[in-house]
């Protein structure tokens, strides 16, 4: 196997991993929106997709969880849902890139043969990259939102605004990670295939019987 296949197809996979623990701690952390105000300047308020924090300078932090499903706002619901869908599709297609490595040999006979590989690592890109698209999808969307609500003229200077919260910058990383190891999984697999196609048949001889002979 050539070596930079190889490279190629490693660092997929741990470009992958590490989108999908980027995706997890999004998911997780409760920091997708940020606001303060200049009455409470040594507090600022976190929203996450699954609780809402109040965080103090010194260091102090109190989180209540949301108290009704149904009243949650549609985009934080539509965040939910792609967000646990990434991280599904991201970890099916880690499991697939590290079995589909051919640095890794098993004691299964499929698992040698490299074109049972290629379509392992075929679908561990593929997840990999549909990943990186669900994770894109809700992180630029509550941004876009933010934005749009941010220079919203019709609201007073006086009220808070909401602002960019450190778990949308984690988002990015991960929705990038996850397309970047998707490509590299899927070239590494192509490679592969020309590599087999350009491989010399080997066309096994029939042995001649030694009775064959006599008849002539």
């Amino acid at each position: 196997m050539d070596w930079s296949v190889g490279t190629v197809e490693l660092l997929g996979v741990l470009l992958s991993a590490g989108g999908w623990l980027c995706s997890l701690c999004t998911t997780m952390m409760p920091f997708w929106l940020t606001l303060s105000t200049d009455l409470l300047p040594t507090e600022s308020l976190e929203v996450g997709l699954w609780k809402t924090c109040v965080i103090q300078d010194l260091g102090l932090q109190e989180c209540r969880p949301y108290n009704s499903l149904l009243g949650l706002p549609p985009d934080i619901k539509l965040a939910r849902i792609l967000m646990c869908a990434a991280l599904g599709f991201g970890l099916m297609g880690s499991v697939l890139a590290v079995l589909g490595l051919n640095l890794i040999n098993s004691c299964c006979r499929k698992m040698d043969d490299r074109s049972f590989k290629k379509v392992l690592k075929t679908a561990g890109g593929t997840l990999s990259l549909a990943a990186g698209i669900l994770v894109l999808v809700p992180v630029s969307y509550i941004a876009h939102l933010t934005v749009v609500r941010f220079f919203d003229e019709s609201v007073p200077d006086v009220v808070p605004r909401w602002e960019f919260g450190d778990s949308l910058f984690c988002g990015w990383t991960a929705g990038v990670l996850h397309l970047v190891a998707g490509t590299l999984l899927l070239i590494s697999s192509l490679y592969l295939q020309e590599q087999n196609r350009n491989l010399p048949v080997h066309i096994p001889l029939k042995k001649i019987h030694p009775n064959y002979l006599d008849f002539f």
